[in-house]
């Protein structure tokens, strides 16, 4: 039997407000080095029920949590060109999370989405919204210390000459048209425009990232230049200010709207990067979403740049993983990291639960090429009834960390992050602290703190 060793929850004084076990972080400004520990006797995690057969040893236990926060910067003071933030500060930098081996204990690498974003309901109809459609999606260099989250550097995304580029959509008929702040009159589409999410950097300073409006895959220089965007097949995006390839598979453009590629990850020998869907695909049509569970892993070689395998991902039925949610669609995969080459975490959740789990690429098939790339197979993958009667063996899971256990954990985990061995760091989406505007058309922010989460371990990761 394996011993469950207690559980340290370190609440952190941060401008003022501790944070409690439990409580909600409410926004700070000048952080402060007080920390208190406590200890608290924790519930032993076990294994789903709808977990597969093939899961091996009980999950991993926590030792210790400490929690950082980000404090209040206005979107102003780290993006100049920003006519008038609205009162927004910084936030959705919970995106993903990244932490290389050359990288300090106590520094991380993290990326903003497409930037303060909403929905107002306009004749009975949701508009998405961009009350600062000139902020650009940024990468930032963090540390963490003394309970606070700390710009190193900021590196908005731009394109070839240079110039910042937006979040705003990219394409009529494919994206969701964007609304200013009220919802009263309509932006300009941008196929430059990028909804980034997942982001590793390599051991030569470059990035990879991944986004979801097309969905596609990112090569980013170290200055923010984006040098190649890869779109799935079929999409037009020749009007973008930076080089497009479309060589993702067609299907792909069947992304579930604002579902596209959501995490990333980096084989530690730097050739293979991984592309996660956060959903499954509108694949035959948006009316699979009420009971589809299989979403996709895709692998590209980065030397090359062609793709190399194709993998399916069940993830868990909603009521037996989070039983606070409504329906399937309430799940989603937020982030993956590689331990090995063939060995992927992937951080399943709802906005309320959070479980780790890893799995094995050389025990899947490999779709890649296969009919289940044509957008005309019936049934599809997501639609099939039976992947093992369709010749498909999907991605044995099995259970790494269930954050339930974790009273302090934040809701909306999206980012996750492998420090060492023994330790893991998470990071949450605050979507930019937004509330209601008032009359002046300025934020009135909700108390929502964008926070890392850093996490260790009983036992090692393998």
């Amino acid at each position: 039997m394996r011993t469950i060793y207690p559980l340290l929850i370190v609440t952190v004084l941060v401008g003022g407000t501790m944070l409690l076990a439990g409580c909600q972080p409410q926004p700070a400004s000048t952080p402060t080095s007080t920390a208190e520990a406590v200890e608290v006797a924790p519930t032993p995690t076990a294994p789903p029920e709808t977990a597969p057969a093939t899961q091996a040893a009980l999950p991993l236990a926590p030792t210790a949590v400490v929690r950082y926060v980000l404090p209040a910067i206005q979107l102003q003071s780290i993006e100049p060109a920003i006519a008038g933030d609205r009162g927004i500060t910084l936030g959705g930098i919970g995106s993903d999370l990244w932490h290389g081996p050359g990288d300090a204990p106590n520094q991380f690498w993290m990326i903003t989405d497409r930037g303060p974003n909403g929905q107002v309901k306009v004749k009975g109809k949701n508009r998405r919204t961009f009350p600062v459609p000139e902020f650009a999606p940024a990468i930032l260099h963090v540390e963490t210390g003394d309970g606070a989250i700390k710009l190193l550097q900021v590196i908005p995304l731009a394109a070839s000459d240079g110039a910042p580029v937006s979040g705003l959509p990219n394409l009529a008929n494919h994206d969701d048209e964007g609304y200013t702040f009220d919802g009263g009159s309509t932006l300009p589409y941008d196929p430059s425009g990028l909804d980034t999410e997942g982001l590793v950097r390599t051991s030569q300073g470059d990035f990879w990232a991944v986004e979801e409006y097309a969905p596609s895959l990112l090569h980013i220089a170290g200055d923010g230049r984006v040098l190649e965007r890869i779109v799935p097949q079929g999409l037009d995006y020749s009007a973008a200010d930076y080089p497009v390839a479309a060589a993702l598979p067609a299907v792909y453009a069947r992304r579930n709207s604002n579902r596209g590629f959501e995490g990333i990850a980096l084989s530690p020998d730097e050739q293979t990067v991984y592309a996660v869907l956060q959903s499954p695909l509108d694949n035959p049509d948006k009316d699979v979403r009420a009971t589809a569970r299989v979403t996709r892993i895709l692998a590209l070689d980065r030397a090359s740049g062609a793709l190399t395998g194709e993998y399916a991902y069940v993830m868990e039925p909603f009521g037996a993983f989070d039983p606070g949610a409504v329906d399937q669609t309430d799940m989603k995969i937020s982030g993956i990291v590689a331990l090995t080459a063939d060995r992927l975490l992937v951080l399943e959740r709802t906005d309320a639960v959070a479980r780790v789990y890893a799995v094995d690429l050389h025990a899947a098939t490999n779709l890649l090429g296969t009919r289940w790339d044509d957008p005309a197979t019936v049934p599809s993958l997501e639609a099939a009834p039976d992947l093992a009667a369709a010749g498909v063996t999907a991605l044995p899971k099995s259970l790494v960390l269930d954050l339930g256990g974790l009273p302090a954990m934040p809701a909306k985990i999206e980012g996750i992050a492998v420090v060492d061995a023994n330790t893991l760091a998470f990071a949450n989406d605050n979507d930019f602290d937004l509330g209601g505007f008032d009359s002046a058309g300025n934020n009135q922010p909700g108390g929502v703190a964008n926070e890392i989460v850093v996490v260790a371990l009983d036992g090692a990761l393998k």
